[in-house]
């Protein structure tokens, strides 16, 4: 008769934590990125994009040129910010509504715009009387 094999030693049942209560955690903010192309590769170029992104939140995260054979300067630059926000469902969040711009900003700018004497010669459509008749026109009407 084969020996008998010994059983594994019994385990005890270990009582269960009880979970604490805690803070969910936030939600995970998606990163947003932002391209600036620059034909006019510069040191005044870089300088005046990266401090004009950063002013308005975004951060510096690299700089990738495009260089020409003919020559050892860049042709081109491509400068790239990120930022985070919440995820964007489909859907932009107001500052990406104009080019970082939040709605209100970019509302007062419009409100300037239209309200400023026209410099040129001749007098331009009220734009609010010229937005009305292009919502009122039907498509295909152009």
């Amino acid at each position: 008769m084969p020996p008998r094999k010994a059983k594994p030693p019994r385990r005890r049942a270990v009582p269960e934590r009880e979970a604490k209560p805690s803070a969910r955690a936030p939600a995970p903010r998606a990163l947003h990125y932002k391209v600036v192309e620059l034909s006019n590769v510069d040191e005044a170029a870089l300088e005046r994009t990266v401090n004009e992104w950063v002013a308005l939140g975004w951060a510096f995260d690299g700089v990738q040129f495009a260089m020409r054979e003919s020559s050892k300067r860049p042709s081109m630059a491509f400068v790239f910010f990120t930022r985070e926000g919440a995820p964007l469902n489909g859907q932009p969040d107001e500052a990406e509504a104009d080019g970082g711009r939040s709605v209100e900003v970019a509302q007062a700018h419009f409100a300037r715009l239209v309200s400023e004497p026209q410099q040129a010669s001749g007098p331009l459509p009220d734009a609010w009387e010229r937005l009305k008749a292009l919502a009122d026109d039907e498509p295909g009407d152009a």
